[in-house]
């Protein structure tokens, strides 16, 4: 990682993902606040300082308005600033549609997209009063899509419909605060967490020749680097991370049209759209088909 006395906020940073994230940033010679809802924020927290690393540990709800205004305002009030975010946070309840709740939609969407917004919204305010003072800006943020947000997951439709917008609020963030010297990407990972203990199969457990393609650690070296300063000329993209292996998700483009130069009429546009559909890639499946 470039920049080793950069500041990072890593939200969800408890365990799983987030924590092998606030560990990897510390190796790495960064300054991390590490957000998680519980305890475990001050358990890994600890853990790096007992490795001779530097952080912070808070407790609280990032999609709550205000204290996720508090988490980035401790960052600067720590450490002096704030160069990076990891908007890491999120939770499952998974259920078929039908059976779906509406506080399990709502709990999902809160958490896992409103929980992205509100630290990003604070954190960009901040950077780009920065910009308008002068000050130099290398700010980062790396999101946290999902597969299931991008190809759709059966049985997470809560949880897929979070993730999508994660991705798309990735793009319009990357656009929106290009000029203030912020990127803004995602990931996608695979990996073996707690909350995708019921996903993955008991074969993805069992490492190959020594290596175990679905631990947690994978993931975190792309999100070291996506939150340095080398990164600058990378924004807005989302990047699928598992095992050894790293792609960039490309996502919806314009196909090609048909256009009749009027008003179509029901009855003409059945066998237009076969002609679009057979013309077009086929889409991903979903997972769990």
């Amino acid at each position: 990682m470039s920049g080793s006395t950069r500041v990072v906020v890593v939200t969800g940073a408890g365990q799983g993902l987030g924590r092998a994230h606030a560990l990897a940033f510390a190796a790495e010679g960064a300054r991390v606040v590490v957000n998680d809802v519980g305890p475990a924020a001050d358990d890994v927290a600890g853990e790096i300082r007992a490795a001779g690393g530097t952080a912070v540990a808070s407790s609280g709800d990032v999609a709550d308005w205000n204290y996720a205004q508090s988490l980035i305002a401790l960052a600067v009030e720590t450490y002096g600033r704030l160069d990076a975010l990891v908007n890491n946070a999120g939770l499952v309840r998974d259920r078929m549609l039908v059976n779906l709740s509406e506080a399990e939609w709502d709990e999902v969407l809160r958490v896992d997209l409103k929980g992205h917004f509100a630290p990003l919204r604070h954190a960009a305010a901040y950077w780009r009063d920065r910009a308008k003072a002068g000050r130099p800006v290398a700010a980062r943020v790396v999101n946290t899509s999902s597969g299931a947000g991008l190809m759709g997951s059966v049985g997470q439709s809560n949880y897929a419909a979070a993730k999508a917008g994660v991705a798309a609020l990735t793009v319009v963030a990357a656009a929106e605060l290009a000029r203030y010297g912020i990127t803004v990407n995602a990931i996608a990972p695979s990996a073996r967490t707690a909350m995708t203990e019921a996903v993955f199969a008991d074969a993805m457990r069992t490492p190959g020749e020594g290596f175990d393609a679905m631990a947690a650690e994978n993931v975190s070296p792309l999100v070291v680097w996506l939150a340095g300063e080398e990164s600058e000329d990378v924004t807005g993209r989302i990047f699928e991370v598992a095992g050894g292996a790293v792609s960039v998700a490309d996502g919806w483009q314009h196909g090609e049209a048909i256009d009749a130069g009027r008003r179509w009429r029901p009855d003409e546009l059945g066998p237009v759209i076969r002609e679009l559909i057979r013309k077009a890639p086929a889409p991903a499946p979903v997972y769990g088909v």
